[in-house]
């Protein structure tokens, strides 16, 4: 790996650590300067310990990246600010998706930039594309362990409507929504849940309409994009017929892969997760060459279905991350 900065300008860094036992050499960075060291690159062969064994002590960042991608250039000098202003909370890795793709193929990541964080082996949370800096300070206090205390104005309305759409109050939920898209009609996070809201509720007609409402340059936002995948997700599901005929076939051959795919999809269209997820792994432990791979490409479609901080995502990229790393 080169020592340039990708980014332009002089790199203060110099590609000099050795990992491992086996005393072979992985690219990673020193601070000319003596500085702390919280930024590196890393290699395909160095991404064990760079960043899993790592991050069993601290919070590592993994920023996936390539020498093409603009808004990575927009993001990584904010990102890279950001982590030597927290002293040491966290740490970053980058790893170059065009020399070194195995690791984000295997982790499912389709699009970037794309920060993965990770905690005691295993990918907690994340975020996807440029975004401003306060949002990067705000994602470090929340993985690095420190509480984000000064939320008001949206963010508390959003707050109340999550509240009241999982104690069941819809109609309030929708309201609150609604009312936040009154005054601050930009608010992607409003527009992605009164749509999720009105499409779990029956009405895919009126979420098309919300989404509509986005405006031209955030309309691929990940939660838009999420809504999307999910909304064509049930219209898959929709055509794979019964699920207990589905769950017999498994019962007389348990190695009938095309069921368990097909009923993981019925699972997910029926808001059943965890189950969607786990059937994709069986069949991932089980045979990988299977549809050339279609259950982990199936399993990634639904990460972004339901959105890279989803409590049903994490638990599943950690089983993902512990079966192909383990």
């Amino acid at each position: 790996m080169s020592d340039s900065n990708p980014f332009g300008g002089a790199n203060q860094y110099a590609t000099t650590v050795r990992y491992g036992s086996d005393g072979n050499e992985a690219a990673g960075v020193v601070p000319a300067d003596g500085a702390l060291d919280v930024i590196k690159d890393a290699t395909t062969a160095s991404f064990s310990a760079d960043v899993i064994q790592e991050s069993r002590k601290q919070p590592v960042l993994v920023d996936f990246w390539a020498p093409w991608c603009g808004p990575c250039k927009q993001l990584t000098p904010l990102l890279e600010k950001a982590v030597k202003a927290a002293g040491g909370k966290v740490k970053l890795v980058k790893m170059n998706i065009d020399e070194h793709p195995s690791v984000a193929g295997q982790l499912g990541i389709q699009s970037i930039p794309a920060i993965i964080a990770f905690k005691d082996g295993q990918p907690v949370d994340g975020f996807m594309g440029a975004i401003p800096e306060s949002q990067i300070r705000d994602f470090i206090d929340k993985v690095g362990g420190k509480g984000d205390d000064g939320k008001a104005g949206i963010a508390e309305a959003l707050a109340a409507a999550a509240e009241a759409r999982s104690s069941g109050d819809l109609q309030t939920a929708a309201d609150i929504y609604d009312a936040v898209l009154q005054q601050a009609p930009e608010t992607v996070e409003a527009i992605a849940a009164l749509g999720d809201l009105l499409f779990e509720a029956g009405d895919a007609m009126g979420a098309e309409a919300v989404l509509e409402r986005a405006p031209e340059d955030k309309r691929d936002a990940p939660e838009l994009a999420a809504l999307r995948a999910k909304m064509t997700l049930a219209a898959q599901a929709a055509n794979l017929g019964n699920p207990a005929e589905l769950e017999r076939r498994l019962e007389q051959n348990p190695k009938d892969h095309q069921a368990r795919f097909d009923l993981a999809m019925i699972q997910n269209a029926k808001g059943d997760r965890d189950k969607a997820a786990d059937s994709l792994l069986a069949i991932v432990k089980a045979d990988r060459t299977w549809n050339d791979d279609g259950a982990r490409a199936q399993l990634l479609q639904f990460f972004e279905a339901w959105g890279m901080a989803d409590e049903a995502t994490l638990s599943a990229r950690r089983k993902l991350s512990s079966l192909l790393f383990s």
